[in-house]
């Protein structure tokens, strides 16, 4: 019989029938942690009242993932990049296909340390993501080219290189039609650190197999949104598994509050800003980071960021005195009552003898001539290097 809810109303389904499920392991499917309603901030925390509206709506989320997806409001949890990577090892025992997704405006953010050990003898497509945030006027092709020979400098030999873009969802099609190709009747393991739009792109996949316009799977701009495995069958006996996004701590979000966040993170077409730079010049970043020109001919200097982060310039010499007077003001992200949390700038000086770019990890690049010396500044922890120029 079905039992009246706190508005007078029926329900659906009992507490007895929601405790049944709880018992046997339900899932919340935004994250994919075990649901408990005992333990209130803890993982896959969820009052009962919750459930039973849940079950009558057919979303059955955690408080975590039903803040996230109504209010953009994060909750932490207590886990750690070690409790993420325990849930991939069981790939390399598996027959399955690896499907890699990175993203291309972070390509060296978006590498995980030893994913050969994750993923065993199984096969690994090598999917850039978020293709439509670079400029138009970039030809895919040699893209695909460049991700293939980063991703071999990192000792990755992938079977195929895709492009997509989760979330326009034009490419899925094209994307399933390869997937099929080569999972040859097995099951896929999708992996990816944070942020590079893992959720997004299987929510794509869902809709694109099933009609189904609603988003499943819980997505934001926030790390670690995934808490575990969430499987989707493929057919009766196989699935699409989205794993927990691998945490990278020097990536910039990490540092930033979630109203900082749209600063570093693309979601339109970047528009390249070039600057005819002397000499003993330096480029500001917001007070998120910086770049001196320190040696060579004049040039014009290429920056690939957020359309939307201000770029100051300044004379080297000023350069201090100038971060030190309006970090937080005129140089921001972040405002002065948030600049507490981010570390100091940390100087990483470079003698580049070909076209290259100067990367900091999931902020931006500048890409700077050959034969010139420069320096790029970055809090401290976030990774700042060198890579062969992808335009």
């Amino acid at each position: 019989m079905p039992t009246q809810n706190y508005n007078g109303g029926l329900l659906l389904i009992s507490e007895t029938e929601v405790q049944g499920y709880l018992d046997d392991g339900l899932r919340c499917i935004g994250c994919g942690a075990l649901i408990q309603t005992e333990r209130k901030g803890e993982l896959g925390y969820a009052p009962m009242s919750a459930l039973l509206k849940g079950f009558e709506n057919e979303e059955v989320l955690c408080q975590r993932c039903f803040r996230l997806r109504h209010y953009n409001e994060i909750q932490p949890v207590d886990l750690t990049d070690d409790d993420f990577r325990l849930l991939l090892n069981e790939i390399s025992t598996t027959d399955s296909l690896v499907v890699y997704v990175m993203d291309v405006f972070d390509f060296s953010g978006s590498l995980i340390p030893g994913l050969h050990r994750f993923v065993g003898k199984n096969p690994v497509l090598l999917v850039g993501n978020k293709v439509d945030v670079l400029p138009k006027s970039l030809k895919r092709s040699k893209i695909k080219d460049w991700m293939r020979q980063q991703a071999n400098v990192a000792g990755l030999r992938p079977i195929d290189v895709m492009l997509t873009s989760g979330k326009s969802g034009d490419d899925v099609p094209e994307l399933l039609d390869m997937i099929e190709k080569y999972r040859e009747g097995r099951s896929v393991y999708v992996v990816g650190v944070t942020n590079v739009g893992k959720s997004t792109l299987i929510n794509q996949i869902i809709k694109d197999a099933t009609g189904d316009s609603k988003d499943v799977i819980t997505t934001s701009r926030f790390p670690g949104t995934t808490l575990d495995r969430i499987e989707i069958p493929l057919d009766d006996d196989t699935f699409i598994i989205d794993t927990p996004g691998i945490i990278h701590q020097d990536q910039m979000a990490h540092y930033l509050t979630p109203k900082d966040l749209k600063y570093v993170s693309p979601q339109k077409e970047l528009k390249p800003k070039t600057y005819q730079l002397n000499p003993e010049q330096t480029l500001f970043m917001g007070a998120l980071a910086r770049f001196d020109f320190i040696q060579g001919e004049k040039a014009g200097i290429t920056a690939y960021f957020e359309n939307n982060l201000m770029i100051h310039r300044t004379k080297l010499e000023k350069a201090d005195d100038f971060y030190s007077k309006h970090a937080g003001e005129l140089l921001m992200p972040p405002t002065t009552e948030n600049l507490d949390m981010l570390p100091p700038l940390q100087r990483h000086e470079f003698k580049v003898t070909e076209k290259t770019d100067i990367v900091i990890d999931g902020l931006g690049w500048i890409t700077v001539p050959a034969n010139t010396v420069v320096a790029g500044w970055a809090p401290e922890g976030v990774s700042v290097l060198t890579r062969r120029a992808m335009i």
